[in-house]
């Protein structure tokens, strides 16, 4: 399931931008591999995001991974559901299963990320 309404990494996150913030999750596709998400480790909230580098961790049933920005900024939101509910990853991964929300640097960086059609030839050349 890829939703056109968003923007992709190649590390499986998606990101849905609006004015100058970005709202970050896992994919579908990453839920999925990792199974059963048990807990998540969230950035606090003022920390700074760098892209390309960890900022979360999700630990499953299978593995514990490392999130990464897909964005640089400010992390000016957390969802803090996730810490009663991890589950929420699994069951919504694009609505109440986001990460957490990056107040953007440099909004030009949108541009390095995947549309849907590319995210989707993304999995399939891997």
């Amino acid at each position: 399931m890829i939703r056109d309404d968003l923007k992709y990494s190649s590390e499986h996150e998606w990101v849905r931008v609006e004015k100058n913030e970005a709202t970050v999750g896992i994919t579908h596709y990453a839920q999925d591999k990792l199974g059963d998400v048990v807990y998540v480790s969230l950035p606090s909230v003022g920390s700074a995001a760098k892209a390309g580098q960890s900022f979360a961790e999700v630990e499953s049933t299978k593995a514990t991974s490392p999130i990464y920005a897909p964005l640089s900024g400010k992390v000016v939101r957390v969802n803090e559901s996730l810490k009663d509910k991890p589950e929420l990853i699994n069951e919504e991964p694009y609505g109440r299963g986001w990460i957490a929300v990056i107040q953007m640097e440099s909004p030009a960086e949108t541009d390095a990320l995947l549309d849907a059609a590319g995210y989707e030839r993304f999995l399939k050349s891997h």
